[in-house]
């Protein structure tokens, strides 16, 4: 060693008379290396934090936690190993993704070529190409958070909605065979289990414990620009907008669609659609690269947005909506946006939100079945007015309703309404229905008989983890004492969560409510805040820069 005045080298040239037991010896070594190191690897897989404690599928989640593990294996020995473990199945995810998208849009164009002259099928797997580029997108944004090591709840968000994309595409061919359910059924489990090692690694639902902002207020980082079209409406529509909708002539367009169709790509800043009086009969679609838009109308009872298409007649419930959202911060203000099929035509959808950040303030939204398809990402409903029979609000967002009033109407003779029928299929899911403040009210039409001849409850199970909560809401007397209705039999009773939480109204005892395991009376505040705009959806890192005002806690 330097300083004892030795002049020999760090390593000493072995004895030539030994090659042998060195060659022994280092296979020796290498061997008790490798083992040791395979030990290490299963006994942190299988070892708290167990990545996959979590999982609704632990066998799949911990296969596919090994696999990172193995194709990672230097992972092992950094601090941060779960977060690493994340990456790598995001990054699997990305590229499993691309050969089954492909796959999917391969039985896409054979199913356009093909003679059956079966429509439905072909429309379903356009659905599916839509959704698996919208999966895409999600993947990508949760990939680059995870990179990043921040906004754990963004990419909670993201790897959801991703999942809720890939079952929605299932749902819709469910007997198109093995062919799509091969490619869409290992992305499913990839996020699966993606979702229990983030929620491993940076915890379960919930935020900051932040001050409760003021009712009613604007949020202090609202842009001037939002603000003021927020607090005066429709009255400074013209000079706000960027362009005008007007059904006369007197506008830059005629239609709701060739506005939003012309609207520039990226959202840059918040662009606005003024849409005059009048009753405009099309189906418009804001596809995900129309960001920031806003469509603003003279009152939900001036400006209207109708369509019908259902079920029955060869739409998919996906495509049904008249008025169907995928850009991220769609602002929508004043208006109506209806679907007149009718309850004989089941599922038939007046608006789909499939937009993270999205915003409904002061709108009327009517139909029978399936009205309010809240189908992915974040959301938040402001004074709105919904309407409907069967499952009236459903789909698989974190949507909170903040004093809205959710009106049912007299459904198909023998039907019994659901005001919601939320769709979370993953434990891990951060999805949901909050309905906070609001009034759960009988249409008109509904109120002779309500009781009587037709039954109405707060909601059913749609998927296995089906979650919605009655946050000091009022429940008035349509509302059957038992609260809530089965899906199929048992099916959900016990992982679902259904919670009430301080309402009042005819409707809202719970003596006489259902005796499932996961329903609950919620007695404790700060599981009830689990469920507000603060927590549920991060409210306050967004919600500000739309003029909305909210209530952000209880």
């Amino acid at each position: 060693m330097r300083g004892t005045g030795s002049n020999e080298p760090l390593l000493s040239s072995p004895s030539r008379g030994k090659p042998l037991l060195l060659l022994i010896t280092l296979l020796s070594a290498t061997l008790l290396c490798a083992a040791a190191v395979a030990f290490l690897l299963l006994l942190d897989i299988t070892s708290p934090p167990d990545l996959c404690a979590g999982s609704p599928e632990p066998a799949s989640c911990n296969a596919i936690v090994s696999d990172a593990v193995a194709s990672s294996p230097l992972y092992y020995f950094s601090s941060r190993r779960p977060a690493h473990v994340l990456r790598s199945i995001l990054g699997k995810s990305l590229a499993q993704h691309d050969a089954a998208a492909s796959a999917v849009a391969a039985m896409h164009r054979r199913a356009g070529n093909s003679s059956d002259n079966n429509s439905r099928r072909r429309a379903a797997l356009a659905d599916c190409v839509q959704l698996m580029n919208l999966a895409r997108d999600r993947l990508a944004d949760a990939s680059s958070s995870a990179a990043a090591g921040d906004d754990a709840d963004g990419a909670r968000t993201w790897i959801s909605a991703a999942l809720t994309f890939y079952a929605t595409c299932a749902d819709g061919v469910a007997g198109e065979g093995p062919p799509l359910r091969d490619a869409v059924e290992p992305l499913k489990s990839l996020a699966s289990a993606s979702l229990a090692v983030l929620n491993a690694v940076a915890g379960g639902d919930g935020g900051d414990v932040l001050a409760e902002a003021a009712v009613d207020a604007f949020p202090p980082w609202v842009p001037e620009r939002d603000r003021a079209l927020m607090e005066h409406g429709a009255g400074d529509g013209v000079n706000a907008a960027d362009v005008v909708v007007a059904q006369d002539g007197s506008g830059n367009y005629r239609t709701v669609k060739e506005a939003v169709d012309a609207a520039p790509d990226g959202g840059k800043r918040r662009y606005v659609i003024y849409v005059k009086t009048g009753v405009y009969k099309e189906n418009v679609e804001v596809g995900k690269k129309k960001r920031e838009l806003m469509i603003l109308g003279d009152g939900m009872d001036a400006t209207v947005i109708t369509g019908s298409r259902n079920v029955v007649d060869g739409a998919t419930t996906f495509n049904s909506a008249t008025l169907a959202v995928a850009g991220d911060g769609i602002i929508l203000q004043d208006l109506r946006v209806e679907n007149t099929a009718g309850p004989a035509k089941q599922q038939a959808v007046a608006l789909r939100v499939s937009a993270d950040r999205a915003v409904a303030y002061r709108c009327r939204v009517d139909g029978y079945q399936d009205t309010l398809y809240a189908h992915a990402l974040r959301q938040f409903y402001r004074e709105c007015f919904v309407s409907g029979t069967v499952d009236f609000i459903f789909g698989n967002a974190a949507a909170v309703l903040q004093g809205c009033a959710l009106a049912a109407r007299v459904p198909l003779r023998g039907q019994q309404n659901a005001v919601t029928a939320q769709g979370r299929e993953d434990p891990n899911q951060n999805t949901g229905t909050s309905v906070h403040r609001c009034r759960v009210v009988p249409a008109p039409d509904l109120a002779p008989v309500a009781g009587k001849e037709v039954k109405t409850y707060l909601g059913r199970p749609w998927k296995a983890y089906s979650r919605t909560v009655y946050v000091k809401s009022y429940l008035d007397g349509h509302v059957d004492p038992r609260g809530w209705l089965e899906w199929d039999g048992d099916f959900a009773l016990s992982t679902l969560f259904y919670g009430e939480y301080e309402n009042e109204g005819p409707g809202a005892g719970t003596a006489a409510r259902v005796g499932w395991p996961g329903y609950h009376v919620i007695t404790d505040r700060s599981v009830a805040e689990q469920f507000t705009v603060r927590q549920f959806i991060q409210g306050g890192s967004w919600l500000n820069g739309t003029g909305v005002p909210y209530i952000e806690g209880l």
